[in-house]
C-alpha cells in the first residue's frame, strides 16, 4: 500500500480561520430542539397553531380571533398573495453570522418582527397581555399593547420590564380628545415608545362568526380595562351617571327589557349580575368605537400631546402614503388589520408591492412596516425585499398564547425568525409571478 504523499500533520494545516454561527442566533432554536430529545411544546407548523387554539379555548373566543369580516375573502386574499412572490436564493454567501437586526426610529431590534396589537387576550388565556408582555420581553421582540387589551397599560409594562413596548391608539372621538391626552399621558409615563394608530376601525365591520354568537367581549367589560382604569374617562362616566335625571320607572324599563334579550333566565341572571360593568363598558365603547371617523388634520392634535415617533396603521394605498408624508407622520404599517374590517379588499402584500416601489415614498424616509398575513420566516423575508423595514406578527402568537400561555407566544416568535444581512434583501430577491401586483 503506497505511503500518502501528505502527511496529517500537513493536512491539518490546510484548516483555516473564519466565522463561526453566533449561538445566540434565531436559528439556533432548531438545534436546542433537536438536543432536547423530546418533542418541543407544540407542533412547528404554523398551520397547526390554528388548530391546537381551536380546541383550547370557546367556539365564540377562537371565532373573535380568527374571523373576519363578511365572505373573509381579504382574509384569504393575504394568504394567497405570498405565493405570487417566489424567493431567489443566492449560493456561496457568507451568511454564517447573519445580521437580523434592525434600525427603528433610533432604536435598534434584534429582529425585523413585532408582536402586532391585538385586543381581548384574556379570552384566549387567563394570563393575557400579561404572558405576551413577559413573552415579549425574554425573546427580545418589541410588543404593541393594544387599547382594547384586558391589562391596564401600567400592569403591561411592569410585565414588560425592560422590553421595548409601543402603544396602538384606538383614537375615541373628537368629543373625547380629553380622553386621548389622558391615554396617551400613560403610555409616555410607562416607557410605550412608539404611538401606533389605528385607522381602519373607527367602526366595526360585519363578522359574521360574531354576529352568530352574538359574542362581543367588550360588552362583557373583557377589552375595556384601559378605559375602566383612564381617571379622564372615570370622573366622565360618574358625571354622566349624576347627570341621568330620569325617572326611575324609565331606568327601571330599560333594565327590564336588557333582562328580556336572552331569552332564558340564566341569561337574564348573567345580565342581573354584571349590570353595572356591561353599563360601563357599553359608555367605554362610545368613545372608543363610536362611528365617529377622523380625519387627515386631526392628525396634527396627535403631533401635539405624543413627543415621540407616530406610525398610522392601516395604510393601502400609495396616495395615502403621500398624505401620512405630507403631515411629518414618522412611519406606516400596511394593513387591512388583517382581513377583519373590509371584505374584498387588496392584500395587504400587494398594497406594500405598491407603496414600496413608489419613488416618493422611497426618498421621503417614511418607514413602512407590514401587517396582515405573516405566518412563517419565508412571509417576513418578502415582505422585507418588497420594502417593509420590520413586520407585524399577530394571530400566530394569538394561537400561541391560547396553547401555551407565555411558553406558547415564546415558541411562536422563535420559530417565525443565503443573506448576511436583512439590509441586503431587496426586489431583486424575489420572482415575481405574473398575476403579482407590481
Amino acid at each position: 500500500m503506497a505511503k500518502p504523499r501528505t502527511s496529517i500533520s500537513e493536512l491539518l494545516q490546510q484548516d483555516q480561520p473564519y466565522d463561526i454561527p453566533d449561538p445566540e442566533a434565531p436559528s439556533a432554536y432548531q438545534r436546542d430542539i433537536y438536543s432536547a430529545f423530546r418533542k418541543p411544546l407544540f407542533s412547528t407548523k404554523p398551520l397547526e397553531w390554528e388548530r391546537l387554539a381551536k380546541a383550547k379555548v370557546p367556539t365564540a373566543n377562537f371565532g373573535y380571533v380568527q374571523g373576519s369580516a363578511s365572505s373573509c375573502k381579504t382574509y384569504a386574499a393575504n394568504l394567497d398573495a405570498f405565493d405570487k412572490y417566489r424567493l431567489r436564493p443566492s449560493m456561496l454567501v457568507n451568511a454564517t453570522r447573519r445580521d437580523l437586526s434592525v434600525e427603528l426610529f433610533g432604536t435598534k431590534y434584534a429582529s425585523p418582527i413585532l408582536v402586532a396589537p391585538v385586543g381581548v387576550q384574556k379570552i384566549m388565556h387567563a394570563d393575557a397581555e400579561t404572558a405576551t408582555a413577559k413573552a415579549c420581553q425574554k425573546v427580545g421582540v418589541p410588543m404593541i399593547l393594544s387599547t382594547a387589551a384586558t391589562r391596564t397599560i401600567e400592569e403591561v409594562a411592569t410585565a414588560n420590564g425592560s422590553g421595548d413596548r409601543w402603544y396602538q391608539l384606538y383614537w375615541p372621538k373628537p368629543q373625547e380628545e380629553a380622553i386621548t391626552a389622558s391615554l396617551l399621558r400613560r403610555a409616555k409615563a410607562n416607557g410605550y415608545k412608539v404611538l401606533v394608530v389605528t385607522l381602519d376601525t373607527f367602526t366595526l365591520a360585519w363578522r359574521p362568526e360574531d354576529l352568530d354568537n352574538s359574542y362581543l367581549p367588550f360588552l362583557w367589560g373583557d377589552g375595556c380595562q384601559i378605559g375602566h382604569s383612564d381617571p379622564i374617562f372615570l370622573a366622565k362616566y360618574e358625571e354622566m351617571q349624576r347627570d341621568d335625571t330620569r325617572p326611575l320607572t324609565e331606568k327601571l324599563a330599560e333594565a327590564w327589557d336588557l333582562l328580556k334579550r336572552p331569552g332564558t333566565p340564566w341569561g337574564a341572571a348573567w345580565l342581573l349580575a354584571n349590570a353595572s360593568k356591561i353599563k360601563k363598558s357599553r359608555a367605554w365603547l362610545d368613545v372608543m368605537n363610536s362611528g365617529t371617523y377622523r380625519e387627515w388634520d386631526h392628525l396634527k392634535t396627535l403631533q401635539r400631546l405624543w413627543d415621540g415617533p407616530i406610525v398610522l396603521k392601516g395604510i393601502q394605498t400609495v396616495a395615502d402614503a403621500h398624505k401620512a408624508i405630507d403631515y411629518g407622520i414618522d412611519g406606516i404599517i400596511v394593513s387591512n388589520h388583517g382581513g377583519r374590517q373590509l371584505d374584498g379588499a387588496i392584500a395587504s402584500l400587494d398594497a406594500l408591492a405598491e407603496i414600496g416601489a413608489d419613488q416618493k415614498v422611497k426618498e421621503s424616509g417614511l418607514t413602512l412596516l407590514f401587517d396582515s398575513g405573516i405566518r412563517q420566516g419565508s412571509d417576513v423575508l418578502k415582505a422585507l425585499a418588497l420594502g417593509a423595514k420590520a413586520v407585524l406578527v399577530g394571530r400566530p402568537y394569538m394561537y400561541g398564547l391560547a396553547v401555551g400561555g407565555q411558553a406558547g407566544v415564546e415558541h411562536v416568535l422563535k420559530s417565525n425568525c443565503g443573506k448576511k444581512s436583512v439590509r441586503d434583501v431587496s426586489r431583486d430577491d424575489l420572482q415575481i409571478r405574473r398575476e403579482a401586483k407590481l
